[in-house]
């Protein structure tokens, strides 16, 4: 199986090849488009910023190629964010495959903003089994999306967010499967046998 994870001007993209090597799959980082095409599993992970990070996939006329893939795609944190079609980071046009914009939290009582740590799963369904229910993983972000028709699992954070989402082939988690201990090698063992 040919794994691709996407390139671009973000961190953390090793640690997903890292977390995936763990499993014993072999992943190749890229930002070319036919490489991306080509992958039977595209992931699109991202510790960044919105706009910059759509400046960047627009240079090399990757969110082109995003939008158009046909085999399974995980969007991970930022990568989640930019499926969406607007984010309030930076005032950011996204890539529209989910119809939702991505809000900021706000700060308030004791939560601090970025969101950041351990947080559990709450009503996964769809591509999520239900032993995940329960299960804590690791966010770190500053923007959520909301609950919606799309929406598989939910978390909170002084409000219910899309923990994750899937739309036909594309599925995005907001929490980082590569931290996330066992649970978070349960999902990307998941996305790979979808």
């Amino acid at each position: 199986m040919k794994i691709a994870i996407i390139k671009y001007n973000a961190g953390n993209v090793q640690s997903v090849q890292f977390a995936l090597q763990r499993l014993g799959v072999d992943a190749m980082i890229t930002d070319q488009s036919e490489q991306i095409q080509q992958a039977d599993r595209v992931i699109f992970p991202g510790v960044g910023e919105a706009s910059s990070t759509m400046q960047y996939l627009k240079s090399k006329k990757i969110d082109e190629v995003i939008i158009n893939l046909k085999q399974p795609v995980l969007g991970i944190c930022l990568g989640m964010q930019l499926m969406c079609q607007y984010s309030e980071e930076n005032n950011t046009k996204c890539l529209g495959i989910f119809g939702e914009d991505v809000k900021k939290f706000t700060s308030s009582g004791n939560l601090k903003v970025p969101h950041m740590g351990w947080n559990q799963l709450q009503r996964p369904q769809d591509w999520l089994p239900d032993t995940l229910n329960g299960e804590y993983f690791y966010f770190v972000h500053s923007y959520y999306v909301p609950v919606n028709q799309d929406t598989t699992a939910i978390a909170e954070y002084g409000t219910p967010f899309s923990a994750a989402m899937r739309k036909n082939n594309f599925y995005a988690v907001q929490f980082h499967p590569e931290k996330s201990a066992d649970a978070g090698e349960a999902i990307l063992k998941q996305f790979l046998n979808v």
